[in-house]
């Protein structure tokens, strides 16, 4: 299953956000997800998506249950210029 998240980031959070990434992708690499990847918007540079992929849902779940996603999350909400946009998406072949 791939994940994809929409996050537009307040422009004084941004430098930031890609300076902490690497070491939060490997935290979640190590909660079960297979991949995740990181990409910034063309026209707009407050704009990010990741792309992760998941066993299933499940293992989506486990991890948005976990510790490190609740102290994540409740850190990056502060750093939110809009609301995130989320979709999980499988194979139709």
């Amino acid at each position: 299953m791939k994940r994809i998240v929409k996050l537009t980031l307040k422009p004084e959070r941004v430098a930031e956000f890609i300076e902490k990434f690497p070491t939060r992708k490997e935290k979640i690499l190590a909660s079960g997800c297979h991949s995740v990847e990181l990409f910034r918007d063309k026209t707009d540079s407050r704009i990010f998506f990741t792309i992760s992929e998941w066993d299933d849902e499940a293992a989506l779940n486990a991890y948005r249950n976990s510790d490190f996603f609740e102290e994540i999350w409740a850190y990056m909400k502060q750093g939110f210029d809009d609301k995130p946009q989320a979709w999980s998406l499988e194979n139709c072949f």
